[in-house]
């Protein structure tokens, strides 16, 4: 499957990567929610230290999860791959 070039170049910040957006996005949310790291991770049943994995960039996520964390926050899961200047 091939994706044409301005497609991409509209959702992706050429600043970022999607696992930069990731962390960036989970740590203010998890913030603005009042959250420790160990309780979102007990929330999305997640082992405790992933979450802090997740926002210093050390570990992939996959996409199931994605959508755990994304139900734990209670937001979508294009919530966390948002750029930055997208994101209030």
């Amino acid at each position: 499957m091939e994706f044409s070039t301005s497609m991409t170049s509209q959702a992706v910040s050429p600043s970022m990567s999607a696992r930069q957006r990731l962390s960036s996005n989970l740590k203010r949310l998890r913030k603005q929610r009042g959250l420790s790291q160990e309780r979102l991770a007990e929330m999305a049943d997640f082992h405790r230290t992933y979450v802090s994995q997740l926002e210093r960039c050390v570990t992939n996520i996959s996409i199931d999860g994605l959508e755990r964390l994304a139900s734990a926050l209670g937001i979508d899961v294009m919530d966390l791959l948002q750029p930055d200047d997208i994101n209030p």
